[in-house]
């Protein structure tokens, strides 16, 4: 289980240049509005030191990863939902992704072209959230009529859809996005056939300047993009989008070098791709043993059962019970059996919720 995660911002804000750094997936980035038109699909492998240092203790074949994805979508302007730029075709696929990192440019550079003339990040962040509220407000706007009679009707489906429905309709209408309401899982899943592309987890990438990257404190388009995603309990990560697609063209040897050099312990982007995790409540598991150690995405709560049928819906069906021990647990004892000796090895039941760090063996029954 992985995600996928929309890319959106303004054109020319960096979008295509981070989207290539993340994925490698060479999307056309240029100098120009409007560069990326058709969206671009990237698979992601997921940064986890632990699988490494599973492999020391627990000799494997190979190791993976997990994976999620992200897509490139076309920069959106003012007026997109009415047809302006490129047009609203592109909404349809941020509904769906499961989450939005929006790209905001957080640089001045006159090479640059800014599509509004001058650097704004929080008009920019405006443009764009507008843009998602009027898409959401037409969506509504045509369902609503209908949803209100079959509510009336006695239909109590009908009539639950509809109380989230009329909270949700004002408040796009004042320019607020339905993240903003704070609503319920349950009251969530009962419009999620809507698919509200505000109701969406969000989180901001600040695209900055190399040079910014020792002082962010002094970045004042950061510190204003800081206090807006502060406000909405959002999350912001800053990367130089220069810097991550440089790092991603060299050779994993050379990765080290250079990033010791630029005073990085990591690309900035496995901090995006760890800020997704967070974003969603995802977090892995894993499973080791001579063939293979992998890991393995779940959302946080999964139990057991739910963890097995990630691997294959069988595992869930005829799950029985899981041998289960802990990372810390294998790099405090070194080797499965002196985790076994130490009494740390549990066999957990189908209530066992499922810890990050978890490595498991499934025993099921088809």
């Amino acid at each position: 289980m992985g995600f996928q995660c929309g890319i959106v911002g303004l054109p020319n804000v960096g979008k295509s240049t981070i989207f290539n750094a993340l994925t490698s997936a060479k999307a056309e980035a240029a100098n120009y509005p409007f560069c990326t038109i058709d969206p671009n699909t990237g698979i992601v492998k997921v940064p986890d030191q632990r699988l490494k240092d599973i492999s020391q203790y627990i000799k494997p074949q190979k190791l993976v990863p997990a994976d999620m994805t992200f897509v490139d979508i076309a920069g959106l302007v003012k007026g997109a939902s009415k047809g302006e730029g490129l047009g609203n075709q592109f909404l349809g696929h941020i509904r769906e992704t499961n989450a939005i990192a929006h790209v905001v440019r957080c640089f001045s550079d006159p090479n640059v072209i800014h599509v509004d003339g001058s650097v704004d990040p929080i008009r920019d962040i405006g443009v764009i959230d507008m843009e998602l509220i009027f898409a959401d407000l037409d969506t509504i706007t045509k369902r609503y009529a209908n949803l209100q009679k079959t509510a009336r009707a006695n239909d109590k489906k009908a009539a639950a859809v509809f109380g989230v429905i009329e909270r949700v309709k004002p408040a796009l209408e004042a320019g607020k996005t339905v993240r903003s309401l704070n609503l319920t899982a349950e009251e969530l899943l009962l419009i999620r056939d809507y698919h509200l592309i505000t109701a969406k987890k969000a989180m901001y990438v600040a695209n900055v300047d190399e040079s910014d990257l020792g002082a962010l404190d002094k970045n004042p388009y950061l510190k204003k993009v800081m206090d807006h995603a502060a406000s909405e309990g959002s999350l912001v990560v800053p990367i130089c989008g220069k810097i991550e697609s440089e790092i991603s063209e060299l050779a994993e040897e050379e990765k080290a070098a250079f990033l010791a050099d630029m005073g990085m312990e990591e690309p900035g982007l496995n901090r995006v791709i760890r800020a997704g995790y967070d974003l969603l409540g995802l977090q892995t598991y894993f499973t080791a043993g001579e063939t293979e150690v992998r890991a393995w995405t779940i959302e946080k709560g999964f139990k057991a059962p739910q963890a097995a049928g990630v691997i294959h819906t069988d595992f869930e069906k005829g799950f029985i019970k899981a041998e289960v021990f802990h990372y810390d647990d294998l790099m405090k004892h070194k080797s499965e059996p002196a985790i076994r000796d130490a009494g740390a090895l549990r066999l957990e039941g189908k209530e066992y919720v499922v810890k990050d760090g978890d490595i498991m063996h499934f025993r099921f029954a088809v």
